[in-house]
């Protein structure tokens, strides 16, 4: 399995940024991301400069939303709906799309979900539940 560091994530995403302004070829992981780029022009200005943003701290005490992890989480929701893993996660994110009448609301709403699986598996010392990270998806998309 590969894991990046927040090194490797940084130059990941400020390249595809300088590759997708370039008019370069993306690879297919890189051309996904570069969509969701484009989506936040607000984070242009962290993509501009690698070593800026090698060197740039987001913690949360910084009080600044850390453009690299969301880009990263729209990034990680789009693959999981890919291949639809976990199993249901298309359908539900689908329906909470239509619900909300926006791609992007909706990967923001998954987000959300997402990143409390998360937490609760750390802090559980379990491994993420699946099952409950699609079924808080679909009550969202219930309303």
């Amino acid at each position: 399995m590969f894991t990046p560091s927040s090194d490797d994530v940084r130059r990941f995403f400020c390249d595809a940024y300088r590759k997708h302004h370039a008019k370069e070829i993306l690879s297919p992981i890189e051309a996904m991301a570069a969509d969701w780029i484009v989506q936040h022009p607000e984070y242009d200005e962290a993509l501009r400069d690698v070593e800026a943003a090698l060197a740039r701290d987001y913690s949360v005490e910084g009080g600044q939303a850390n453009p690299f992890l969301h880009l990263s989480m729209h990034l990680s929701i789009s693959e999981q709906l890919s291949i639809d893993q976990p199993r249901g996660i298309r359908a539900a994110c689908q329906e909470l799309a239509r619900r909300l009448d926006s791609e992007h609301a909706a990967h923001h709403e998954v987000m959300e979900c997402l990143g409390q699986m998360i937490w609760t598996s750390q802090r559980a010392g379990l491994p993420p539940d699946t099952e409950s990270y699609v079924e808080a998806v679909r009550r969202r998309a219930r309303g």
